[in-house]
């Protein structure tokens, strides 16, 4: 948990953030709707200013002229607070509702390019509310609530100069409980902002969890494990209800502070009133005009504590948003400058060093290299590192240590769009959309040819299923491609791969879901994809491997054999020993 300090720090800079990002840039629209807001609440003083004449001059002294003018007055003032309440309304909602959709949109352009570490370390739960939900409550910054609360201000002040017109002793006397109030709800408002920050946290915890039970739902049912999800999810949400209780107690002490201490406040008016009026020093009209200028005195000052629950809620949205957008992104980094419009493919690793966690390496010096159009696999026990120099090769993590250089040029200097706009994937469980299988191959070349697309369909043998199916290339898969079988799916994200035509592949077990026969299939498909494609291969079934320019055996992070199949098996070493403990099986 963050400590005050740090905590004031982050508000500091969301409301920073909030002047120059949100506010400013909308300065000329808040203009508008404040200028709405002083013409509405000005224009809602005219029926208490009214009163006092109805009382002491129109029924006082049956002046019907002026009974007319202020009918004709009142009403025109009410036609006035009625339209531009609607388009004050109309005005900043709609620019609220708009800024929530450009918030949304800016917090998942930045997360979908932190760094693959970045989302190695956090749930996806957590990070969909923060998209969705931390960003709700700024719609308060833009929205009526700013507004008003300047429009309560503003009304506060008015009515204020109007009270001590009428009778400065009673108007100082009602200032006092008001000035206890405001002690207490600015005392409140610190107490309260952290809970409605720990309420976000808790928010995306629960929200994250619940993601990932609904998406593990066949792994619960297959281990009978609905109670004890249930009661993980129940204990979460009995988190947030605990949270929400304190709020609302602590919301509801000074909302029961505000009825007492204005209760007390009208008491003393009444008193002071009945005397005054008794001893000729004001009209009844001038303390009914007064009681209803104190109205709007104080009404201002209670919905200001609800205002500022809104702004305190959207400063702590604010709060959570900044952390996620202070983080640097992927292409951050000023060293990459250069972009690969083409590349040959030549890789070379030079005394690379890895760490998940810092001081616990997982690949210690790796050296090797491998030369345009050729495979590297990558085979050793599970563990050892080979899925993570996959993903130093493909880009998506740095060496903390080491170089690794694509075609003689340092890959930390080159601008990763670039990289991979030239690199294809395909893993063990490839990912696939819910939607169609036509979709899903294009998700590579959206802009693909017909002709291109049946290719890669033909080559991967997509089309030895589709071509059973009433809908062929247009069949729904549901999420995550669950209504196809696993070797299914794994043709799909190589008929992908196919479609996207890349220099640099590689393949986490691309055929390990396959039935025999599809493999077989596959393997040739994948034969023709890999000519002049420099690759490489994480490989779990080592028969698939034989024909690999290069074999890699890595073990507790290390380089232990290189060579092809053929030199490693006469090595009689720990290849050797993988190999033959397969055949047997």
């Amino acid at each position: 948990m963050k400590d005050e300090s740090s905590m004031t720090k982050s508000s500091g800079s969301s409301l920073g953030y909030a002047v120059r990002q949100i506010i400013w840039p909308r300065r000329w629209l808040l203009a508008l709707g404040l200028l709405l807001i002083v013409i509405n609440r000005l224009s809602s003083l005219v029926l208490p200013g009214a009163s006092k004449y109805l009382i002491d001059d129109v029924i006082a002294k049956s002046d019907r002229d002026m009974l007319l003018w202020l009918l004709v007055i009142v009403a025109a003032a009410i036609v006035v607070q009625a339209t531009t309440s609607f388009f004050l309304t109309q005005l900043l909602s709609v620019e609220a509702q708009r800024l929530i959709s450009q918030l949304r949109a800016t917090v998942q352009r930045h997360i979908i390019y932190l760094p693959t570490r970045y989302f190695d370390n956090t749930r996806s739960g957590e990070l969909v509310s923060r998209i969705m939900s931390d960003v709700e409550g700024v719609r308060n910054l833009i929205g009526t609530g700013l507004v008003q609360l300047f429009g309560g201000v503003l009304t506060a002040v008015v009515a204020f100069v109007l009270l001590v017109n009428i009778n400065a002793t009673m108007t100082f006397a009602a200032l006092v409980p008001l000035a206890i109030f405001g002690v207490i709800s600015l005392k409140a408002f610190g107490y309260i902002r952290p809970m409605f920050r720990k309420r976000r946290e808790i928010n995306a915890e629960v929200t994250a969890r619940l993601t990932e039970s609904l998406g593990g739902v066949r792994v619960i049912k297959g281990f009978n494990a609905e109670k004890h999800e249930v009661g993980v999810f129940e204990a979460g949400v009995e988190l947030l209800f605990q949270n929400v209780r304190k709020t609302l107690t602590a919301t509801s002490l000074l909302t029961c502070t505000s009825v007492l201490l204005l209760g007390l406040t009208t008491v003393g008016i009444m008193g002071l009133g009945g005397k005054f009026i008794m001893d000729g020093k004001i009209t009844v009209g001038e303390f009914f005009a007064f009681t209803l200028y104190l109205g709007f005195l104080v009404a201002p000052i209670v919905q200001m504590s609800n205002i500022g629950s809104q702004i305190v809620d959207a400063v702590a949205g604010l709060d959570r948003m900044q952390e996620v957008l202070s983080m640097a992104r992927e292409d951050d980094d000023a060293r990459r400058t250069l972009n690969l419009d083409t590349i040959r493919g030549d890789f070379e690793f030079d005394h690379v060093t890895f760490a998940y966690d810092k001081g616990k390496d997982v690949l210690h010096e790796i050296s090797f290299t491998a030369p345009a159009g050729s495979v590297t696999a990558l085979v050793g026990s599970s563990g050892s590192g080979k899925t993570t120099i996959a993903t130093l090769a493909g880009g998506f993590n740095a060496p903390d240590a080491g170089t690794i250089r694509v075609d003689g040029i340092d890959l930390a200097t080159v601008r990763l769009d670039s990289f991979r706009s030239h690199l294809g994937v395909v893993l063990q469980d490839d990912f696939l959309y819910e939607g169609t299988i036509r979709e899903n191959v294009l998700f590579a070349r959206p802009d693909a040819s017909d002709e291109d697309l049946k290719a890669a369909v033909k080559a991967a043998h997509v089309d030895e299923f589709t071509d059973r199916f009433d809908e062929g290339l247009d069949t729904l898969i549901g999420e995550r491609g669950v209504k196809l079988s696993g070797g299914q799916r794994q043709r799909v994200a190589i008929a992908r791969a196919i479609l996207a035509d890349p220099r640099v592949l590689i393949l986490d077990e691309a055929t390990s879901n396959l039935d025999t026969e599809s493999e077989r299939y596959i393997q040739e498909s994948l034969r023709n994809l890999l000519k002049g494609r420099t690759t490489f291969v994480i490989a779990h079934r080592l028969s698939t491997i034989r024909a690999a320019d290069q074999i890699l055996v890595i073990e507790d992070g290390r380089i232990v054999e290189r060579g092809t199949h053929d030199e490693l098996i006469d090595k009689d070493g720990r290849y050797h020993e993988l190999y033959t403990f397969q055949a047997r099986i």
